[in-house]
């Protein structure tokens, strides 16, 4: 009784101080409903959709009236020949840009911040943003135009040096190749502005200390400038390798094709030929839950380990 009372006499100071904290924050919380909006709007309001994943969705009969099937839809992407090559294709293209896509703009940030020429280090970093700014429309239609087995300007110059002409979108080996080295030239400016921003940030009495002690460039990335930007960089490693199995969808559906399904069909893909192509609802909803709770467990385990290895985490 006494806490009941008690409580009750609280009550009014506390709504008393979260008036007096909104009216002081009035115009934070107004720059922040924008973006809370949006994440309420288009990502967590289409989650209720994903229950069509254990249902035999029929949109003539809606959500509340569909069968409920359980792990159905499930266990026949499990037991369907496509399992293998999608689980595989995705694991690949998300590893494989994230050993090149997240190494090489550590690389150009390292080279960059040893560049004493300002002048000539703006030109070369506002000319490696510049890709970051062309769409993925754009950029596949560079990427076909290159690559071009008639007029393209890559087999125009292997045909200088004697070499035959390669069709490099129609052949399953080289689809990889295309992918992630035309995504490291376009985020590769754009990913090294944080690293490089990590750079600025260590004291130079460090660099002056080492120059006192006769070390060379190498001997000051390696024991100054590295460990300056470590936690930078397990930050960024963990948020990439949470990702590993989220390949972006339309580059792939823009420059993939039958004939390249062997090394080029990702899970996204398949999703939208599930759903929308072939029109199974449910399938196609099943799958693309599944990819997201692979997603959500890895970057568990790998937050995990970060933190074991090196003592630095998310959270």
């Amino acid at each position: 009784m006494e806490l009941e009372q008690s409580m009750s006499r609280a009550q009014p100071r506390v709504n008393l101080w979260m008036r007096n904290r909104l009216k002081r924050n009035i115009v934070l919380y107004l720059f922040l409903a924008p973006g809370a909006l949006y994440y309420i709007l288009f990502h967590y309001a289409p989650m209720y959709g994903t229950l069509i994943a254990f249902q035999d969705y029929n949109p003539f009969q809606g959500m509340m009236n569909s069968p409920w099937v359980g792990f159905k839809h499930f266990q026949a992407f499990y037991d369907s020949i496509y399992f293998g090559r999608l689980i595989r294709n995705t694991f690949l293209i998300g590893a494989y840009s994230i050993v090149f896509g997240f190494t090489i703009p550590i690389i150009f940030a390292l080279l960059l911040h040893e560049v004493k020429h300002t002048k000539f280090r703006t030109v070369i970093q506002s000319i490696s943003y510049l890709p970051h700014f062309i769409s993925t429309v754009v950029v596949a239609g560079l990427i076909v135009t290159f690559t071009s087995p008639s007029t393209g300007f890559i087999n125009g110059l292997l045909s200088m040096f004697g070499a035959g002409k390669i069709d490099f979108l129609r052949e399953p080996g080289w689809f990889r190749t295309v992918y992630i080295s035309s995504g490291v030239w376009q985020t590769l400016g754009w990913s090294s502005i944080i690293y490089f921003a990590a750079l600025t940030g260590i004291s130079p009495s460090l660099y002056e200390a080492a120059d006192m002690d006769g070390a060379s460039r190498w001997q000051k990335i390696w024991h100054i400038s590295l460990p300056g930007i470590k936690p930078t960089i397990i930050t960024i490693l963990l948020l990439d390798l949470g990702r590993v199995m989220d390949v972006g969808f339309e580059k792939v559906f823009l420059l993939y094709n039958s004939s390249t399904y062997e090394t080029a069909d990702v899970l996204s893909t398949y999703v939208y030929r599930s759903g929308l192509v072939q029109q199974q609802y449910s399938f196609a909803s099943a799958v693309g839950l599944f990819n997201s709770v692979l997603t959500f467990l890895m970057i568990i385990i790998f937050n995990k380990l970060a933190r074991r290895l090196s003592g630095y985490s998310l959270w």
